[in-house]
Parts: structure tokens; C-alpha cells; sequence
């Protein structure tokens, strides 16, 4: 088209120059051999444009080169672009497998309970920020489940969870109780956390605020160690309870502060109850006028019936308070009991 024009028009007005936008725009998203076949068609196009002008042999010469040097330039910019793209895709796909090691999604149901999880990391392209969460089979039988927050956020916070989800799964499958697994986990965080924290960039102390529970397969109860975290809340035929507790041992990793050890309570947990366990990055998002997330008044307004059905509504309602998408970490886990004989299987591990 620049060619057709530049032929079209007046001898005084010289378009011919335009044709190295081909080859400049190409480099950008075309890989080097087809940048390289557009910029021989450019030079093509040059050349009949000069010739049709009439232009000397000086100018044509200065023009071919110029064209001809930038053409190799773009070749060489789009072959730097693509082998760079390729790079990151591979560093991509091993980072994206590295965080679904890291934090496997837990299956859909585990004994005689249904599972949905919902997590919304703070930073772009990340699959796994500061929050954490795991469940696993343990002894008598029982599916025990963490539900955590470490101190800092995003991807330097990484390391932290994968040394509390190493101690909790190791922990799960060998403790004999709760209250053992707590101290299980309590030994090994404070023992590793240093290790692997970002101290160059957070240097305070590092903790991790969890809540762990033991659900029985044939008691229809839960028990509970809270950990320094938000209450779950139980939902039961509609009716939304914040389960508080009357004592809250101390964050895994706090070994500083005095402690008579974990206390245990147990709550009630009926088939069809939903167990919803959140980190604080939900209840403390905000609106663009500065409230809080009511988290417990909005479940009341809430139909789903499902683990997955909750789950979906509270994202939605969680963006629109918002406005966007959360700037901490959300880690949203749902855990519903089953009538009897309504389970289709029981999973054995995490």
C-alpha cells in the first residue's frame, strides 16, 4: 500500500522510506524467519518504488543500506524476543509446578466430607502468596485440616509455607492427636522458619497463624486448635455461627511466648454443616469507601448449597466490594459433612 501511494502521488513526495515499519512492527510479535521474509518484501517494495521515481544512484544506494541494515536489526531483535519468550515460558512452567507442589488443591471429597477451596494470590502471576492451607488422612480414622497465614505476603513468603505444609503433612499421617500434631509443627517451624524467611526484606520476627482441625469420619463433632487465627464460621440450615473459643494458643514459631500448650475444643459438625475456613485477607479487603469485607453478615444473603456454589458467590461479592481483585492474599477453604452413604469414596491421602 505505501508503494501503491507513493507511486500515486507526486514526484516532490517520497513515501518509499515508510516501507521499514514492516519489518520494525514484525519484530514484535513475528519470529525471525518471517521477519526476515518481511523485510526481503520491503526491500522488494523499496526498490520499485526508487526505481518508478527515478531516484539517483547515491540516494538508492542509501536508502537500500539503510533499509537492508535495519531489516538484519529487527531479525536479530525478534530472534533476541522469542528465545527470551521461551525462557520465560520455561521459567513459568517450573515455577507454576514448583507452587502446585507447594500447595496441592485438595481433592473433592476425603471421607465422609466435600472440599472446596478458593485462593486469590496478591501478586500477577503468582499461583501462591503468603496463605496456605492442606488437608490429609490421619489415624482412627479422621481428616485433619490447617487452615494458615504466614507473617509477610506474596511470593517471598513462599518459603514459609513450604516449611509449616512440610511439617503438617509429615506431622498428620504420624501424630496420634491434635494437641501432638500442634507440637510437632511447633518444633519443626521454629527450628526451619529462619531458614528459609526473607529476613533481607522482612525483618521482624516470623510466625504463622494457623487453625487446625481433626474431623472424625464416625463422630459428628470437630475438634480445633486455634492458633492466633480468625474463627471459622459453621453453617448451619442457613444460619451462620462464628465459632469463637475461649482460648487461643500462641502462632506456630512464637517459642518466646509462654504457653500451657494447645488448647483443644470441640464444636459440633452434623451432615450438611459447612465448616468455612478463611485467612484475614478476606474479612480485611476493603472497599473503595473503606469498609471492611463483612464476611459473616453476607454468608446470611448467600444460597449455595455446596462447598463450590459458596465458594463462587463469595468471590464475586468479595471483587464487587472490592472493586478488583484482593492486594493480600484470599485463601478461602469449605468443608461439608456428608449424610452417611452419601460419600462416593475415601481418599487416603492429601
Amino acid at each position: 500500500m505505501i508503494s501503491v501511494v507513493d507511486m500515486m502521488s507526486s514526484t516532490a513526495i517520497h513515501l518509499g522510506p515508510l516501507v521499514a515499519l514492516a519489518p520494525a512492527l514484525a519484530a514484535a510479535f513475528a519470529g525471525p524467519r518471517m521477519t526476515a521474509l518481511i523485510g526481503l518484501v520491503a526491500i522488494g517494495a523499496q526498490e520499485l518504488v526508487d526505481g518508478f521515481n527515478g531516484l539517483g544512484m547515491a540516494n538508492h544506494v542509501a536508502q537500500f543500506a539503510a533499509l537492508a541494515g535495519l531489516c538484519a536489526a529487527m531479525v536479530a531483535t525478534s530472534y533476541v524476543r522469542e528465545r527470551r519468550s521461551w525462557q520465560l515460558t520455561r521459567l513459568r512452567s517450573v515455577a507454576d509446578a514448583a507452587q502446585r507442589c507447594i500447595l496441592r488443591p485438595p481433592p473433592d471429597e476425603m471421607g465422609p466430607l466435600r472440599l472446596g477451596w478458593l485462593y486469590l494470590a496478591a501478586e500477577d502471576e503468582a499461583r501462591i502468596g503468603g496463605d496456605l492451607f492442606a488437608t490429609a488422612r490421619g489415624p482412627d480414622p479422621c481428616t485433619r485440616v490447617i487452615m494458615g497465614d504466614v507473617r509477610g505476603k506474596g511470593v517471598g513468603a513462599i518459603g514459609e509455607v513450604s516449611v509449616v505444609l512440610g511439617a503438617f503433612r509429615e506431622g498428620a499421617h504420624r501424630c496420634h492427636s491434635l494437641p501432638d500434631l500442634v507440637a510437632a509443627m511447633e518444633e519443626s517451624v521454629s527450628r526451619d522458619i529462619e531458614d528459609v524467611a526473607d529476613v533481607e526484606v522482612d525483618l521482624g520476627e516470623h510466625f504463622i497463624t494457623a487453625l487446625m482441625l481433626e474431623i472424625p469420619d464416625d463422630d459428628h463433632s470437630a475438634d480445633v486448635i486455634n492458633c492466633g487465627h480468625p474463627p471459622p464460621l459453621l453453617i448451619r440450615r442457613s444460619q451462620v455461627t462464628t465459632v469463637d473459643f475461649e482460648h487461643s494458643s500462641p502462632p506456630l514459631g512464637m517459642v518466646g511466648l509462654p504457653t500451657a500448650g494447645p488448647h483443644i475444643d470441640s464444636i459440633g459438625f452434623v451432615p450438611g454443616d459447612i465448616l468455612l475456613l478463611y485467612t484475614d485477607g478476606v474479612i480485611e479487603a476493603r472497599s473503595p469507601s473503606g469498609q471492611f469485607y463483612p464476611l459473616a453478615e453476607r454468608l446470611d444473603s448467600f444460597s449455595g448449597s455446596t462447598p463450590d456454589t459458596l465458594l463462587r458467590e463469595i468471590q464475586s461479592d468479595l471483587i464487587s466490594h472490592v472493586g478488583k481483585e484482593p492486594g493480600d492474599d484470599v485463601a478461602l477453604l469449605a468443608i461439608q459433612r456428608l449424610p452417611a452413604g452419601k460419600e462416593h469414596g475415601r481418599h487416603t491421602g492429601a
